[in-house]
């Protein structure tokens, strides 16, 4: 059954790619194509776009969206034969380097993007080739790892946000005895094995923690993760993961919390919108990851998710460069921000909706979500080391030692710090 789904999902996006092939070489002049992967957001773009042709009422932009799991290869295919988009949308860090590193993108810069360099550091690091220190796309979005809450059932429980981890299982030991699944969270889709650790461990691991790992002074081996795993262990053993957890895929997590059955979601600050839009009933609410005594710094994970640039052999580069400067100003920044409900990292940009603006005061302390933002370049990715170690972790079959000691493994194998 695995093979068949294996060979399904190659089939799929072959034909995907083919289909991208089709296009023709260049787009008429005044014209921009377009590509990405978020086919959900089409309706919010086609309002982005009358904003844009308010001040360039000559350029028509045609949108063209890819299913997510199959985009890279779509994009990839389609540059690599001179006939991929004019602007698109790229994943960030090492997949954005997949795209970068062949020379398929427009540099960006002061001079055809001015104020591109004012935008944050770390948003910026996920658009810039390493190879080169060149900036190659405008950050559109960051993510926040956090736990989000149903302020009803805390209400109806009588229980509170909680600070510590000690708080978090009492309040998660009540929750359960009330008859309510602590959190939704299940562990069959892997990439939520790396959702949470950022976003219930982000606290008790620290911003020291990250920058050891950076300097090669420490690797996962280390007391701080290891402990820090078998708290999650723990977590996972009292049952306060969603019922069956291990066969419980994202789709079904989604769920639990959006009916009302769950409590709290380990998750990201892009769950916000798609929970409301399922349930528009649900009061929510988030908090950071519980610090292990009080008075510790709170910390919440943050990646960034992307950005859009130019292909640089689009016949039309102007007109693109044109649309990315739309895509990096203020307006832009608060009409995406307040319309999708993401973060968008444009400085100046205000929220109008008081859940961003609260992940935007939580983002004030923050480390990385650290396996996307510093090992997700080479392979085997730190994420993939993490998620798979994880999910074997809080299925029995391996001890937090053993899990650390596993992803060091693997990241030494293309990380000089690590080989000791």
């Amino acid at each position: 059954m695995k093979a068949l789904k294996t060979t399904a999902i190659k089939t799929l996006a072959a034909l995907a790619a083919a289909s991208a092939l089709s296009w023709p070489l260049a787009a008429a002049a005044g014209e921009l194509r377009f590509w990405t992967w978020r086919n959900e957001d089409k309706a919010a773009y086609a309002e982005f776009f009358k904003d844009f042709n308010k001040q360039h009422p000559d350029v028509k932009i045609t949108f063209e969206a890819f299913e997510p799991q199959n985009y890279p290869t779509v994009l990839s295919t389609a540059m690599a034969g001179d006939k991929g988009p004019d602007v698109m949308m790229v994943r960030a860090y090492g997949a954005f380097e997949a795209v970068a590193r062949p020379g398929y993108l427009l540099e960006l810069n002061e001079s055809n993007v001015p104020g591109l360099t004012k935008l944050p550091e770390p948003a910026l690091k996920g658009q810039t080739l390493r190879a080169d220190g060149k900036i190659y796309a405008v950050p559109f979005a960051t993510q926040t790892m956090l736990i989000i809450y149903n302020t009803e059932i805390f209400a109806r429980v009588g229980v509170k946000p909680p600070e510590t981890w000690d708080e978090l299982l009492e309040v998660s030991k009540k929750l359960k005895a009330a008859g309510v699944i602590p959190f939704a969270n299940g562990t069959a889709t892997a990439w939520q094995n790396e959702t949470l650790v950022s976003a219930l461990l982000s606290s008790q691991l620290g911003k020291q923690f990250e920058a050891d790992i950076v300097s090669g002074k420490a690797d996962f081996t280390d007391k701080r993760f290891v402990e820090a795993l078998g708290r999650l262990q723990d977590l996972a053993k009292a049952d306060y993961l969603s019922p069956s957890f291990s066969g419980i895929d994202y789709p079904s997590s989604q769920q639990l919390f959006s009916s009302g059955a769950a409590a709290m979601f380990a998750g990201g600050s892009f769950e916000l919108a798609p929970f409301l839009k399922s349930n528009p009933a649900l009061k929510l609410d988030v908090f950071a990851s519980p610090v292990l005594k009080k008075g510790d710094e709170r910390l919440v994970g943050i990646f960034l998710d992307g950005g859009y640039a130019v292909n640089a052999k689009s016949a039309n580069k102007e007109d693109g460069l044109k649309l990315i400067r739309y895509f990096a100003s203020k307006e832009f920044g608060e009409k995406f921000a307040n319309t999708l409900g993401n973060l968008s990292p444009i400085p100046g940009v205000a929220f109008t909706d008081p859940m961003l603006k609260k992940v935007a005061e939580l983002n004030k302390s923050s480390m990385s979500y650290m396996m996307a933002v510093h090992f997700r370049y080479q392979e085997p990715s730190g994420s993939v080391l993490l998620q798979s170690g994880i999910q074997k972790m809080l299925a029995g079959k391996a001890t937090p030692a053993e899990t650390g000691a596993d992803i060091t493994k693997g990241i030494a194998t293309y990380y000089a710090p690590f080989k000791k």
